[in-house]
């Protein structure tokens, strides 16, 4: 039995609680990845040492940390983005938090985002429906959407499937093809470089063609009768009584039944 409950890493729980300082919410931002996110970190700094600067940062990398550090500062500075110090907990009106010491919850950034932002975004606040959806489509209409893709794609999928059987089978029937001219070279004594069209106009050809043909589709039908095929005994005099192929033709005959029945392999 699969215990769900261990592959639910919670992340849109995560996001709505989760607690951002300035750097580290712009970072994410801009896209760093969370095995880098604490090696970015230990090398922002301030734009500043005194006043607003020291709410902003910058990274020598990550030259967008600092235009969304100073977006998110100047939302706090306004009062449109709720802030708070190290516990996440929004201050009361009025109050304010340090510079360096200003946080805030995820559900608050993502809120304010989707107001000033709202072609932006980022995994670690919005889901992949969220980030594929826009004011025009809501969830359902994605999820219906997204839906109808996977339809088609797993049509796309059979088709591509069949085409490579279908091709498959072309490829062995040309196959079966040559290898029958090459049979009816040997037996007819006919030249090496004799091309389909001289093949056609061959007697020996046509009657072996025939009586492949007749062999081939009529095969199952007969054997169905037969409580066990020997290939030197029953069906050999099938094929030289039956069919009506001679003793060299028969045993052609049986080679390329074999291509099609494995039985006879």
């Amino acid at each position: 039995m699969t215990e769900s409950w261990k592959d639910d890493n919670c992340a849109a729980m995560k996001a709505h609680y989760a607690v951002y300082s300035i750097p580290h919410a712009a970072a994410l931002w801009c896209g760093v990845t969370d095995e880098n996110i604490e090696q970015v970190l230990s090398e922002v700094t301030q734009v500043s040492s005194t006043g607003f600067g020291r709410s902003i940062w910058k990274h020598p990398d990550a030259p967008c940390v600092e235009p969304r550090s100073r977006a998110i500062a100047e939302a706090i500075e306004a009062g449109e983005l709720p802030h708070g110090r190290e516990d996440g907990k929004p201050l009361g009106e009025g109050d304010s938090a340090a510079y360096e010491r200003r946080h805030i919850l995820g559900r608050n950034l993502k809120i304010w985002m989707e107001k000033e932002f709202p072609n932006d975004k980022p995994a670690f606040l919005f889901d992949d429906i969220e980030q594929n959806s826009h004011t025009g489509i809501n969830a359902d209409s994605y999820r219906s959407l997204k839906a109808e893709r996977d339809a088609l794609q797993r049509r796309v999928d059979k088709a591509v499937k069949e085409f490579v059987t279908l091709r498959k089978d072309k490829e062995t029937i040309e196959a079966d093809r040559d290898r029958l001219k090459l049979l009816a070279i040997e037996s007819t004594g006919l030249s090496q470089d004799t091309n389909d069209f001289e093949l056609t106009k061959s007697k020996s050809w046509n009657e072996l063609n025939r009586l492949v043909k007749l062999a081939v589709t009529d095969y199952p039908n007969w054997k169905g009768n037969q409580r066990k095929v020997q290939k030197s005994g029953n069906l050999q005099d099938w094929l030289t009584g039956t069919i009506g192929a001679n003793n060299r033709e028969a045993e052609i005959i049986k080679k390329i039944l074999s291509d099609f029945y494995q039985e006879l392999r």
